[in-house]
């Protein structure tokens, strides 16, 4: 593998490495992820209800996306611990649909970019809301999650063209 490889873990002799952010400035940089889990009805209800069996179910998943964005760089091998400034957590009920949508915002002043934190904290609290509902539904699906924006560092600002709604 050449240096001009556009994959950055990997070095000149293809090996898996931490990219090197420590000539890079520090940027306000942010970071906004999507994803949504569909359900029955009448697991769509509870959770809308407040009233699951084992509490406020999107509370307790917004908590979780939270912790999960700060624990990023220990689940995904090569991510740097990031010193993050702020973490949002929000969610949105699509009765229609019956499902609820996620969206995590992450923040952080550094070198290095926070879309994996984002990303990470949508997919935990979509994971957390499955599994405070999986005794009712197991047949709920996690779809749509990606990256919507990014902004700061060197590459500038990213809008990511296939914002519509999940498939």
């Amino acid at each position: 593998m050449s240096n001009d490889s556009p994959l950055t873990h990997f070095d000149a002799s293809g090996q898996a490495h931490m990219v090197d952010v420590g000539a890079k400035a520090d940027t306000h940089r942010v970071a906004i992820a999507s994803g949504r889990i569909r359900m029955q009805r009448a697991t769509y209800a509870l959770i809308a209800s407040g009233n699951a069996k084992k509490g406020n179910v999107l509370a307790i998943a917004r908590i979780a996306g939270i912790m999960a964005s700060k624990k990023t760089s220990e689940l995904i091998p090569l991510c740097h611990p990031i010193a993050l400034t702020h973490v949002a957590v929000d969610f949105e009920l699509l009765e229609g649909e019956s499902a609820v949508q996620c969206t995590a915002r992450a923040e952080t002043v550094g070198p290095t970019g926070v879309e994996m934190e984002a990303l990470t904290a949508v997919q935990v609290a979509l994971l957390t809301i499955y599994d405070m509902c999986k005794a009712v539904d197991r047949g709920m699906v996690i779809e749509g999650v990606r990256l919507l924006e990014k902004s700061g560092g060197k590459s500038g600002h990213f809008m990511n063209a296939s914002q519509g709604e999940a498939e």
